[in-house]
């Protein structure tokens, strides 16, 4: 098959165009051209802006796809502009969404519980919305005006060892180095996938038959406290922990007021098998300690 993807040369993103070409499929890349072609010849590079519109359209005008990714889409005029371009062009598209298309208000979420298909849209830039009101409008966008079929994949917090965000890196590093960390409510949980199995549930959205909104989250989900407890256990030192008031350094990304999780049962009735949180993330956590008390050896001596 012959796949796009717009987002393909960091995290899961990379990980997408990994997958596709163990497969066999013949896969172009659309970046800036800022940061190289990690694939080399085994791919084609379109270069283009993707806020400009003319460079875009250029660039896509004379190839189609049977599958589109498009993981850097965060806004309905992005949504809009994807959409008119590939009218024609792709058999299918697979648009990276968000947990925070859900408020986080201590709800199990389902994919009921934001539709794309009734909500009003209200065209603008990502400077004109938050994060997740951006994603909701361009989720929107897609589904009432795409004239092929798409998917909203909603992950949660993707977490990985080359995790660009360092969210979780955050945690561990404030807790190997002994700082304080501000949390709302470390009683709230919250969901995660690897970036591995994001990109393998995007692949999976790609090349079978289902269309619309889904959620794509490991299985289970962990309080905060009991995250920083995993971070002490596999580094020894005891997290500094402050509810109320704190410096902006010490604010952590986790830092949600109420459980802020969502149910994968839509996605694993469809086919996909999901790996349990409680497997994986103590290692990842291990693996992301033992790298920062490396980084932190040569300055002790």
């Amino acid at each position: 098959m012959k796949i796009l993807i717009l987002g393909g040369t960091r995290f899961f993103g990379r990980k997408l165009v990994e997958l596709c070409l163990q497969n066999n499929h013949d896969v172009t890349i659309l970046t800036r051209g800022l940061s190289g072609n990690p694939f080399g010849s085994h791919v084609k590079q379109l270069i283009a802006d993707r806020d400009d519109e003319n460079s875009l359209a250029q660039a896509l005008s004379s190839t189609t796809w049977d599958i589109v990714y498009d993981n850097i889409c965060y806004s309905p005029k992005e949504a809009q502009k994807i959409v008119q371009i590939l009218e024609g062009k792709t058999k299918k598209l697979i648009f990276t969404s968000t947990l925070s298309t859900y408020e986080a208000d201590g709800i199990v979420k389902t994919e009921a519980d934001f539709n794309p298909y009734d909500y009003e849209i209200r065209m603008g830039d990502r400077e004109d919305f938050t994060y997740g009101e951006g994603k909701r409008q361009a989720e929107a966008v897609l589904f009432k005006e795409a004239p092929f079929p798409v998917v909203a994949v909603r992950f949660p917090i993707v977490v990985g060892e080359q995790d660009y965000t360092r969210r979780l890196h955050f945690h561990v590093e404030r807790i190997v180095n002994e700082q304080p960390i501000t949390f709302t409510n470390v009683d709230a949980k919250m969901s995660f996938i690897t970036d591995d199995e994001a990109a393998a549930f995007l692949y999976f959205a790609g090349i079978s038959t289902i269309e619309g909104p889904f959620n794509a989250t490991a299985s289970g989900a962990i309080s905060l406290k009991d995250l920083l407890r995993l971070i002490e256990d596999e580094s020894g030192k005891y997290a500094k922990v402050s509810l109320f008031g704190g410096d902006a350094d010490s604010q952590s990304p986790y830092a949600i007021p109420a459980d802020w999780y969502m149910s994968n049962a839509k996605a694993a009735a469809a086919g996909f098998s999901f790996s349990q949180l409680n497997d994986w993330l103590p290692k990842l956590v291990n693996t992301l300690v033992k790298e920062q008390q490396k980084s932190i050896l040569p300055q002790q001596h």
